[in-house]
Order: C-alpha cells, then sequence, then structure tokens
C-alpha cells in the first residue's frame, strides 16, 4: 500500500503515463525496440529522482510489448523482436479483415499478461529470483534447443521446408565477429559484415520489404481493404473472450517464467507459448492461418516475460534481457544497487514500481483500445497509396539503425529474398527465429562446456537440462506417435 501511495504522487504518475505513450510509439514504430527506445530516452532521467525515473523507463518497456504488435499486424513489419511471433496470426487476421479483432486481441492478452507478471513479481519476486539462479548456461541451452528444434516443423505447411528455413537463420546469424575467438566468421573480407548483419534490416526486409512486393503484384491497386470500422466493430464477443482467456492465462504464466532466466529473453518466452497453444490449443492445428488465440498467445506471453525480467533485476542484480542490462546501467547510474537488500534498504523505489506498474497496464490497455479506430483508418487508403508509405517506413528503419546505406541494401536483399522463399512456400519466421536464438544458443552452450571443461555430458547429468531435452525429444516424436497410433487405431477398427 505504501508503494500505491509512492506510484499514485503526481510526478510519478505523469512519468508512468508519459513513459507507457512513448513505449506504444516506440514499440509500433518498426526498427527501433524497447532496448534502444530506453537507451535513447535514458539522459532524460538523468535530474529525476530515481523512481521517477525507472517508473518512466519501465512504462516505456511494457508498453513498447502493446505497440510492437500495432505494425506486426497492420504491416506485416514487427515492431519490435518478440511481435515476430504476433504477425504469425495477427496479419493473416488483417488480411481476412479481422485487423480490428487482432488488435484488440493483442491490447487484452497483453494486459492479462502484464497483470499475472505482475502479481508473481509482488507476491513471488525474491523466490521466483532463486529459482531463475538454477538454470543456468546448461538449462539455458536446452531450453533454446528445444525452440530451435521445434521452429522448422511447427511453422509452415512443409516440415522440411520449415527446417531448410531455419537454417539460414542460424547460418545468417554465424555472421560476423566470433565473440569466443575473436576471429571473423563468414565476411568475405566485407568489413560491413564484421559487427554481423543487423537485425532490424533483416525482419523489415522479409517482412515489410516482401510484402511490397506482393501488394505490387495485386490485380486493383485501387480497392480499399476497409471501408468503415469503429471501435465497437472490434470489441470481442464473449465466446471470442472465453476463448482468448485461457490462452491468454497459459501464455503468461509461461512467459513470466521464461522472463526470470537471465538471458532467455521475451522473444524465447513468447515462442514457447506459441508452440504450447500448437501442441494443446482447441485450434493449435489452425495457427498461422489467421486465428486469436495465435496472437493471444504470443502477445501474454511476451509481455509476462518483460515484467519477469524485473524479477532477476530487482532481487539479484542480474539483467533477465538487452532491455533490463539498460535498466540496471540506469539503476547504477543513481547510486542504487539491485540485489537481495534493495528492497529493504529502498522500499519506496521497489514498490513504487511494482505499484506504477498496475497503474501503466492499466493505462496500456485503454490507450490500446481507444487508438484502434485510428490505426485502422490506415486500411482505409488504397495500396498504390500505402506501398509508398511502407517504402519510406522500410528504408528510414533500416538507416536508422547504424546511419548506414549497408543496411538499406540487406533490408532490399532480404525483401526480394523473402518474397521468392514465399512463393515457393519456404515460411519467413524460421529464419528470423532462428537469427535471434541462435548468438544465445552459442553462448550458453560455450559456457556451459568451459564450466564442465569440454565435457558434454554435462546436459544431460543436471536434472533439468536432462527433463528439457527428454521434452525436446517428445516434442520431436509426437507428430510419428500421433501418426502410428492413428494407424494402429484405424486397423483396429477394420478388424
Amino acid at each position: 500500500m505504501h508503494g500505491f501511495a509512492v506510484a499514485f504522487s503526481m510526478q510519478n504518475t505523469l512519468a508512468a503515463l508519459l513513459g507507457v505513450v512513448l513505449g506504444i510509439f516506440i514499440g509500433a514504430m518498426p526498427g527501433i525496440g524497447s532496448a534502444a527506445g530506453i537507451s535513447l530516452l535514458l539522459p532524460l532521467t538523468f535530474k529525476m529522482d530515481p523512481t521517477q525515473g525507472i517508473i518512466m523507463l519501465a512504462g516505456i518497456y511494457y508498453g513498447d510489448m502493446y505497440g510492437g504488435a500495432y505494425s506486426a499486424t497492420l504491416l506485416n513489419i514487427p515492431g519490435d523482436t518478440p511481435a515476430v511471433i504476433t504477425a504469425l496470426d495477427g496479419f493473416q487476421l488483417t488480411k481476412k479483415g479481422k485487423a480490428g479483432k487482432s488488435l484488440a486481441t493483442g491490447n487484452i492478452a497483453s494486459f492479462i499478461g502484464g497483470t499475472i507478471g505482475i502479481l508473481f513479481l509482488t507476491i513471488l519476486g525474491p523466490l521466483l529470483a532463486e529459482v531463475g539462479l538454477k538454470f543456468g548456461p546448461t538449462e539455458i541451452a536446452a531450453l533454446i534447443f528445444m525452440a530451435l528444434t521445434s521452429i522448422g516443423w511447427l511453422l509452415g505447411d512443409d516440415p522440411v521446408k520449415g527446417l531448410v528455413s531455419a537454417g539460414i537463420g542460424v547460418m545468417l546469424s554465424t555472421i560476423g565477429i566470433d565473440g569466443a575467438s575473436g576471429n571473423a566468421r563468414y565476411t568475405f573480407g566485407n568489413l560491413n559484415l564484421i559487427g554481423s548483419i543487423s537485425f532490424v534490416p533483416l525482419v523489415i526486409g522479409m517482412f515489410g520489404f516482401s510484402q511490397i512486393l506482393e501488394l505490387m503484384n495485386e490485380q486493383d491497386l485501387d480497392v480499399g481493404k476497409v471501408k468503415h470500422i469503429t471501435l465497437k466493430e472490434s470489441y470481442l464477443n464473449k465466446a471470442e473472450l472465453k476463448e482468448i482467456l485461457p490462452t491468454s492465462i497459459r501464455g503468461a504464466i509461461l512467459g513470466n517464467f521464461v522472463g526470470f532466466l537471465p538471458g532467455a529473453g521475451a522473444t524465447t518466452g513468447s515462442f514457447l507459448s506459441y508452440i504450447m497453444e500448437r501442441k494443446i490449443g482447441k485450434k493449435g492445428n489452425l495457427l498461422g492461418t489467421g486465428e486469436i488465440t495465435g496472437v493471444a498467445a504470443a502477445e501474454s506471453a511476451d509481455n509476462a516475460a518483460a515484467v519477469g525480467s524485473f524479477v532477476p533485476l530487482l532481487s539479484l542484480g542480474i539483467p533477465g534481457s538487452t532491455t533490463s542490462a539498460v535498466l540496471l546501467g540506469g539503476l547504477m547510474m543513481w547510486g542504487l544497487r539491485p540485489g537481495p537488500l534493495l528492497f529493504e534498504q529502498n522500499p519506496d523505489f521497489c514498490w513504487g514500481l511494482i505499484a506504477s506498474m498496475y497503474f501503466g497496464n492499466i493505462v496500456c490497455l485503454i490507450a490500446g483500445m481507444a487508438v484502434i479506430p485510428f490505426l485502422m483508418s490506415f486500411l482505409k487508403i488504397s495500396s498504390k497509396h500505402t506501398i509508398p508509405i511502407i517504402m519510406i517506413i522500410c528504408l528510414v528503419g533500416s538507416y536508422a539503425v547504424g546511419n548506414s546505406v549497408f543496411d538499406m541494401g540487406v533490408m532490399l536483399v532480404a525483401g526480394v529474398c523473402a518474397y521468392y522463399l514465399k512463393k515457393y512456400k519456404y515460411p519467413s519466421a524460421p529464419i528470423i527465429l532462428a537469427f535471434v536464438l541462435t548468438p544465445k544458443f552459442e553462448v550458453a552452450v560455450r559456457q556451459a562446456l568451459g564450466i564442465s571443461k569440454g565435457d558434454v555430458r554435462v546436459f544431460v547429468q543436471r536434472p533439468i537440462s536432462l527433463v528439457i531435452l527428454l521434452c525436446t525429444l517428445l516434442l520431436l516424436l509426437a507428430p510419428a506417435i500421433s501418426k502410428l497410433w492413428k494407424h494402429c487405431m484405424s486397423k483396429r477398427s477394420t478388424v
């Protein structure tokens, strides 16, 4: 209650509002992302009170999770990395004329995910941090391995083509300087590749520019997609709310768990939640074709993971993601030392921040629902006008990352390649997901092997890692087992 008194002071309330609005805006702009957005706005908090400053930065973080889904749904350009999963069903819903439903689902699922994450942080923060410590490099490697091995056959109609796409993503992620040896890998003497391929130009090209090429092939560019939309038409009915509620709760719990694992990140949580929905959801086999449960699974998990990353940050001083690493720098700048004693020595700071999240999450939901008609008005513009608008967004977004013309070239090449991959039924999403997850997997594997002095048995000697690997094996064998079971049952019924 003292935390709520701190959070609802005038300056802290305004800080939360400003952070949320900026976060939604940053999330909706492809090419920025929460880590870059917070880094750019961190200087604004230098003269603020530490509590006021962290409340604003936290608002930017979870506001970004809301905003990232908007461009993913409307333009097929994920505003932030976790929104790659949202785009799988969100954009398909837009093509079906249900963009309003998709945006509303994303907002509601984000709210549920954020709320559950904040409740866990409030009640079980220090305890969850101790559980998170049990997940070392070996366990993180096993968890990411499970995600990587599932990408190929979960995303796309053909498991083999999905696996090929994932392989392309793995290869692209290895370009640049090897973190262990310091040697250049697969740069072919090109200095622009030493720093590796930037994620933002790659994702903008594969999702945004390829979409432009598809639009240019349409027969009639003068036909608008949506004639008129109101907020009422975007509301979910009772049946739809009932449909997404269990999905959102499952995704929130899983996402929050992944969030407080150091190094796992919201993208991993979002994808694992999507895997779970594919396996146990009532419409799991339809995910990827435009299902609101697919949007709910992704959005609830990434918001819960974003909040979950504050657990190791505040309780142990260990950043759970790139964004929380930037926030850790801000805490140290203010002279605060995150750790077990932070809650005792700085209660105003800790509980004021947590209490502000409840308020900020409600503001995000209200703002997100209210802005839907405005976002939907974009779909009334004919394709011949949206093509140059999207093209400008793609070029500016890819150039803004490093002020590099080379990045614009990467975006264009990635877009052309993605266009032809889609033409021959090779999914683009596995490329992006493998590109994001592979560096984390490589670091975790090297750390695990370093600890075990090169003994690969470490992955089966640790109980948690062994259980995750067994689950991975079960997931891989599940389609074959299911097929064999159906075959046996059909034979039995014939007999």
